[in-house]
């Protein structure tokens, strides 16, 4: 399946996403399996995939890393 790209990136969170999981001294694994809690399946390589921009984030996907990291979706979008 092809998807748009914006700017040349599959999504525009891949930066900020790290920056928060690191911050929360959270790892790529921890966050998959605290997504799965949610419901949400992600795996570690998908989450891998996001923060290098190699893969695209699903709306139901961003609302529960915002929800695991304790954040708002605008502070994945700043700068």
């Amino acid at each position: 399946m092809n998807f748009n790209k914006y700017n040349n990136n599959y999504n525009i969170i891949s930066k900020k996403l790290k920056e928060f999981r690191t911050k929360r001294n959270i790892s790529q694994e921890q966050l998959s399996n605290k997504l799965s809690l949610l419901g949400i399946t992600l795996y570690q390589s998908d989450i891998f995939k996001i923060e290098n921009n190699q893969r695209t984030v699903r709306d139901f996907e961003l609302w529960g890393i915002t929800k695991v990291l304790d954040i708002k979706a605008e502070e994945l979008f700043k700068p």
